[in-house]
């Protein structure tokens, strides 16, 4: 017996409709339970900071706990994986950041590709870095930096938070592109490398500005520029290292990132949410306190970004050799 052709068309519209009502349910029924962002660094560094900012703020719009879950180790890589292995459904998160794009290539016994497994959501900020001497060190600009390494070889010590981090890569990117031969100092984070940086220790180091900015306010730590293609707000009197490098860019960057095979409905949601929290004047306020500046855009958008970044560092790591701690 066949259906009349009003009633077949009726049906196959409604068969149609199907797909496209599932997914706006599942959008709308999204967060069923708690929401777990993974934040691969210990609680109290500007990734948990920043995960703890969305994550308030997520909590508030959606209506279920947005929780924060340090698992630090690897440089990032037991959070990611984590993140990797979880059920794809939007409630378990990655707080990203450049230790990420950069372990892609530093690290060659990966149980996952950062770029293949982790669905990019939004980002949140950028935050510059700051490349910073002791006092001690006769130069005042990048430019008598470079002509003070250049007459000294071998004779500056430059401290990082460890191999691999954003602080060794960026010098490493300064060293690639200026020709200058700095002694690479690996501490086991910023707070012991900052200590010797003042006590002289060491003579230079690329910071994140939240750990510098008291100590250059205070005179302890002489700036010289910043990383970013622009100006910082926070620190608006340094120039950028690009002024005297052309093309140098380097900085510190934090979003959220999903499993891959999360539904592209829930990362919608999310990515509308985040760019709303960005748009808030206090959000925007706590961001730049930071020394941040809001990254607001499409999932697409981040994964170009991310994409790009790793593009960038595995040229730097290959260069310098670097190796994990």
């Amino acid at each position: 017996m066949t259906l009349p052709r009003r009633r077949f068309l009726h049906a196959a519209a409604g068969a149609a409709a199907l797909p496209l009502w599932s997914r706006m349910a599942r959008a709308e029924n999204y967060p069923a339970r708690s929401v777990r962002i993974i934040v691969g660094f210990p609680a109290g560094g500007p990734q948990d900071i920043h995960a703890r900012l969305i994550g308030q703020w997520l909590s508030e719009r959606l209506g279920q706990q947005f929780l924060i879950e340090n698992r630090s180790g690897a440089g990032g890589n037991v959070g990611a994986e984590a993140v990797v292995n979880s059920t794809p459904d939007g409630h378990t998160l990655l707080l990203c950041g450049p230790p990420n794009t950069i372990s892609a290539t530093l690290y060659t016994n990966l149980k996952f590709d950062f770029r293949r497994d982790i669905v990019p959501v939004a980002a949140i900020s950028r935050v510059p870095l700051v490349v910073e001497v002791n006092p001690a060190l006769p130069a005042r600009t990048i430019p008598e930096f470079i002509a003070y390494a250049k007459a000294n070889p071998g004779k500056i010590n430059i401290a990082s938070a460890g191999n691999g981090t954003p602080q060794h890569v960026s010098a490493e990117l300064f060293k690639m592109m200026t020709g200058v031969n700095l002694q690479h100092v690996p501490y086991r984070g910023s707070a012991p490398a900052l200590t010797d940086l003042l006590g002289g220790q060491v003579q230079a180091m690329i910071e994140t500005t939240p750990a510098s900015l008291e100590h250059i306010r205070t005179g302890r730590l002489r700036g010289l520029a910043v990383t970013t293609a622009t100006r910082s707000e926070a620190l608006p009197d340094l120039p950028t290292v690009g002024d005297f490098v052309p093309g140098y860019e380097a900085s510190s960057w934090y979003g959220i990132g999903a499993p891959k095979d999360t539904p592209a409905e829930v990362v919608d949601r999310l990515n509308r949410e985040i760019n709303a929290a960005l748009a808030d004047p206090k959000i925007k306020t706590r961001l730049a306190e930071l020394g941040g500046k809001v990254l607001p855009g499409s999932s697409p958008e981040f994964q170009k970004m991310i994409a790009d970044e790793i593009e960038k560092w595995a040229k730097v790591i290959k260069f310098s050799g670097a190796k994990p701690d």
